[in-house]
């Protein structure tokens, strides 16, 4: 495992041509304000600030805080050279995917399309979550959209036998052989965000479920496999693309982050 401490521009004009077959990145969204988080560490104590599940009282204590800006004047203009820099860095069968959200989707779309080809567009996945606020004046917003490009359309890792099998949300209507054996997911992963309660919680403000980067990197690349991740944030891909025997390479400017994934990994 590799982690770059840098802007991720510089380090990637470092890197040797095809040199990765999976590429995820989480980019900031463009959400116009400043992203933040206070890391606490939680003990059981009856005389402590915050209840928890079935009324249990927890004692917090504050580690310290990640924070980054998330603005940007032209956030394409931001994106152009790093996307231009993965579609270079890609191995002939591999892939890259773009994890966004609807302020800037559309854009970043038309933008790979031109990178990639839109011939090398497969998927948008929505990751679906239900957790939050709701709002009062509009549908509530409550997924991502996450872009599957191929370097080559015609021929790229996708390891079907390897995926996760879900339940049917209607099991009545198939067989008990069928309904015991689950389904494949579609376009549309629906999985809970992580809980500020969870163990896998780092602190981080944008950090993703391990659940969703063990997916992509389980069906997209080999064992052995480099898989790069140039705004690796809480180090998430990191984590899981160890798990599955994968090498990991993390890029990240934040002094806080590259802390963050060192403690964790």
């Amino acid at each position: 495992m590799e982690i770059h401490l840098g802007e991720c521009l510089e380090v990637l004009r470092g890197f040797a041509d095809e040199s990765f077959e999976l590429i995820y990145i989480d980019p900031p969204f463009n959400t116009g304000r400043r992203q933040s988080r206070k890391r606490l560490q939680t003990s059981r104590d009856e005389d402590g600030d915050r209840v928890g599940f079935q009324g249990r009282r927890y004692k917090s204590v504050a580690l310290g805080e990640c924070s980054f800006a998330d603005k940007f004047d032209d956030f394409l203009a931001f994106m152009e050279p790093r996307l231009r820099e993965a579609h270079r860095l890609l191995t002939p069968k591999g892939s890259f995917f773009l994890h966004i959200d609807y302020r800037e989707v559309h854009y970043c779309k038309i933008l790979l399309d031109e990178i990639f080809g839109r011939e090398s567009f497969l998927n948008e996945i929505i990751w679906a979550y239900d957790y939050g606020a709701r709002s009062r004046k509009r549908w509530s917003s409550k997924h991502d959209n996450i872009l599957w490009y191929a370097k080559d359309p015609k021929n790229y890792t996708y390891r079907y036998k390897d995926i996760d099998r879900i339940p049917y949300m209607a099991p009545s209507l198939v067989t008990p052989e069928k309904a015991a054996r689950g389904k494949t997911p579609t376009d549309v992963w629906w999985q809970t965000i992580v809980s500020p309660n969870s163990k896998e919680k780092t602190g981080y403000p944008t950090q993703k479920p391990l659940a969703i980067l063990e997916r992509i990197v389980r069906i997209h690349s080999n064992p052995g496999d480099r898989v790069l991740d140039f705004f690796a944030g809480s180090g998430t891909t990191g984590e899981a693309a160890l798990s599955l025997g994968r090498h990991a390479v993390l890029i990240d400017s934040n002094p806080d982050a590259i802390k963050m994934m060192k403690e964790r990994l």
